[in-house]
Order: C-alpha cells, then sequence, then structure tokens
C-alpha cells in the first residue's frame, strides 16, 4: 500500500473514533466501584484470597460501550499491571486480563469522552489513582468496621463513611433467601467530572447484575436495606477481628 493511502486510512479511523466518541453525552460523575472479595465469592463459588476491598470498576453515570471498535490492549498499559493485579484483580481469574479487557469496552470508552481518561492508560491509571487516594479498606479500619461474625447496623457504616468522605456513598448488599440479615458486598463512591468527590445518586431499588460479565442467572446487589442487620464477612479461613 503506498504511503499516502496509508495516511489517509490512519486519518479516517481517528476520524471515525472522535465522531462516535463526540455522538455520545458527556458523563458528569465517575462512580468509583469496590467489591467485597469474600462475598463476591461466595456468590460465585469462587475462591479469593483477597482480604481488602479491591476495585470493580470506574464507572461515568452515562453510556455503556461506546465504541465496540477501541479494542482493550494489555501492552498499553504494561507499567500499571502490578497494581492491576493487586488492586483490580479478576477474582474468579487472578492474573487474568479478561476482566479488564470488559470494564474498558462497557466503562473506558465511554469515559474517554473526557480528554483527561481520553486513552486506556489515563483510565486504568486514574482509576488506580483515585482507589488508592480513598483507601475505602483503610477508612474503615480507623472506625473498627472490620469483617466480623458480629453484625453491623447499616446506619453505622454509611454514617461512618459520610462522616470521614464528607459525601454519600452507595453502598450495595447480597440477600440471601429467607434470612433477616443481609450480607456487605459492594460500595460505590463518586466523584464529578473534575475528579471530586461527590454524592452518589441513586434509587432505593437500584440493582447490579453480575450476569453479564459472569454469565451467572440470579445474582447481583442492590442498595442495602436500612433495617436489617449487615454480615461484613470475613476471608474464609482467617480469624474475624
Amino acid at each position: 500500500m503506498k504511503s499516502w493511502a496509508l495516511v489517509v486510512l490512519l486519518c479516517l479511523g481517528y476520524g471515525l473514533l472522535t465522531s462516535s466518541l463526540q455522538a455520545r453525552p458527556m458523563w458528569s460523575n465517575l462512580i468509583l466501584t469496590h467489591h467485597w472479595p469474600s462475598t463476591f465469592c461466595s456468590v460465585q463459588h469462587c475462591h479469593s484470597t483477597f482480604d481488602y476491598w479491591t476495585l470493580h470498576g470506574l464507572w461515568p453515570n452515562l453510556g455503556q460501550e461506546c465504541n465496540s471498535s477501541w479494542h482493550f490492549n494489555e501492552t498499553l498499559i504494561q507499567d500499571l499491571l502490578p497494581d492491576m493485579n493487586k488492586s483490580w484483580p479478576d477474582l474468579k481469574k487472578p492474573g487474568s486480563s479478561k476482566f479488564w479487557k470488559y470494564e474498558w469496552q462497557k466503562h473506558g470508552t465511554c469515559a474517554a469522552k473526557a480528554e483527561s481518561l481520553n486513552s486506556q492508560h489515563k483510565y486504568f491509571d486514574k482509576a488506580l489513582e483515585l482507589y488508592h487516594k480513598l483507601d475505602l479498606d483503610g477508612v474503615l479500619k480507623s472506625v473498627n468496621i472490620v469483617p466480623s461474625e458480629t453484625y453491623y447496623m447499616f446506619d453505622h457504616i454509611e454514617g461512618s463513611l459520610i462522616n470521614l468522605y464528607k459525601v454519600k456513598p452507595k453502598i450495595q448488599c447480597n440477600f440471601p433467601e429467607g434470612e433477616n440479615f443481609q450480607i456487605l458486598g459492594q460500595i460505590e463512591i463518586c466523584f464529578n467530572s473534575d475528579f471530586q468527590l461527590d454524592d452518589c445518586v441513586h434509587d432505593e431499588t437500584d440493582t447490579v447484575t453480575l450476569t453479564d460479565f459472569l454469565n451467572v442467572k440470579g445474582t447481583g446487589f442492590r442498595v442495602c436495606d436500612h433495617s436489617k442487620p449487615v454480615y461484613y464477612p470475613p476471608l474464609k479461613g482467617k480469624p474475624s477481628m
């Protein structure tokens, strides 16, 4: 292929990428989502060795799968992989990049509408930066909210996070059938487009299903019930605090 023709094709490809992104409305908030490995694996029948809150994803409040032609490329984030494997692992298959590929295609391509997140490296790097800045695991431990066989009141958990972060999070639980308690599963903390902490806006019926990525029916988290005690399960085989 002649060099001028290659240049034309590259320009056309860039133009299609740009127009695809511009056609989508700009998001106004980002949701940094953490999940508790012990709860996740109790639902998904996996065995986790992670005893701290790990990243589920960084989700813009508008859009999903905004550019199917923008494929995930692990070589672009090689310098981030040690932290990715520790902070953002695939809980069902540690060491795999399949989960990151899914998160990029579904959420990252939409987050990339913002110039500050318009590459794979920028997106994953920012997610890790916000995750470490929040230090959810350390913050909960600082107020003695730790995995335990003793139940917590939901208002205690939510109130502690509001007091520490000065914004309202979204806390989600799993609800075992026939039980009068709920299991702490996921915590979302939100940011505005300038990456400043912001209140999470949600409906009490909000549900996050795990079926789309995991292809497992009947699983998911929904906003915790204020009236039910919360079980924050320890890692199996590890003594509770």
